[in-house]
């Protein structure tokens, strides 16, 4: 695939943030959308800024990704509806912050169910249609902390880290059966987006000094330039894209000091984030 031109793009998460941003610039590269989000406001919004720049058609659904049924109902209307579908972007996404001692198991259900379930019930309900589209790929969104690991993190770590595994191996094995599908992980540092307002945290005190330490100190990188590089990224065929100069610096380190990066985040972390903060 090198254009998005005339082709059908599925997105998750698209009602505000990078979701939003990417099918804007998908729509502005002539691509038809079919988009979905449980936020059905901002979802009606990102329609008509996309329809407003050019998008061809522009479908949407509400779907929580964490309903297998619910996702595999949408590929299939989506399919449906357009004829085929060429791209899929698992990028719905949510946060948890707090100490792993101190985190609820039913927000830790909450955030694998979104992070990871979602991004597989995604991309095993769409894949059939990419493979039939004879020019498909899937794009799954992980993070930097699904290539080095921070404290405060351990779950949205872990589901970060399952989404590169899987979509890793899934890669190697589409090419393996010899299927005309690439695969794409997405490894975003910190973005200006309200993934940081509407994160969950253990200790509610914590929800407000822990937004304002991520906008202030670590959302380097706007949506709009995400998904710009992200929609080049996978237009390349790249297997893995790095958004933000963040991204590459930390990664950089982490692979120069193998696993003594963790011995130096964390005395970062003691240094430099302010009391009970947590990074998200």
């Amino acid at each position: 695939m090198r254009t998005l031109d005339g082709k059908v793009v599925a997105i998750t998460g698209a009602a505000s943030g990078i979701g939003r941003a990417l099918a804007v610039e998908a729509a502005g590269r002539g691509a038809a959308l079919a988009l979905s989000d449980v936020d059905e406001a901002g979802l009606a919004e990102t329609g008509r800024v996309a329809t407003g720049v050019g998008a061809r058609e522009v479908l949407l659904d509400r779907v929580d990704v964490s309903d297998r049924d619910a996702v595999a109902a949408w590929a299939d209307r989506v399919a449906e509806h357009f004829g085929r579908v060429n791209v899929v972007v698992n990028n719905a996404g949510v946060a948890l912050a707090g100490d792993f001692t101190d985190l609820d198991p039913g927000d830790m259900e909450w955030i694998m169910g979104i992070n990871f379930w979602g991004v597989v019930h995604g991309t095993r309900s769409f894949l059939p249609h990419l493979i039939a589209s004879g020019d498909g790929h899937v794009v799954n969104l992980s993070s930097l902390f699904g290539l080095m690991s921070m404290p405060g993190q351990s779950l949205y770590c872990a589901a970060k880290y399952a989404v590169r595994g899987m979509s890793e191996a899934l890669r190697e094995e589409l090419i393996v059966a010899g299927h005309p599908v690439g695969v794409t992980v997405v490894h975003p540092g910190g973005i200006r987006t309200a993934i940081a307002r509407n994160a969950r945290v253990a200790d509610p005190d914590d929800k407000q000094r822990t937004a304002d330490f991520f906008d202030r100190k670590l959302a380097r990188t706007d949506a709009e330039e995400a998904a710009r590089v992200i929609l080049d990224g996978m237009l390349a065929g790249k297997a893995r894209v790095l958004v933000g100069a963040d991204a590459h610096a930390m990664h950089h380190l982490a692979k120069t000091l193998g696993s003594r990066y963790q011995d130096l985040v964390a005395r970062v972390a003691r240094r430099a984030l302010p009391a009970r903060t947590k990074v998200v």
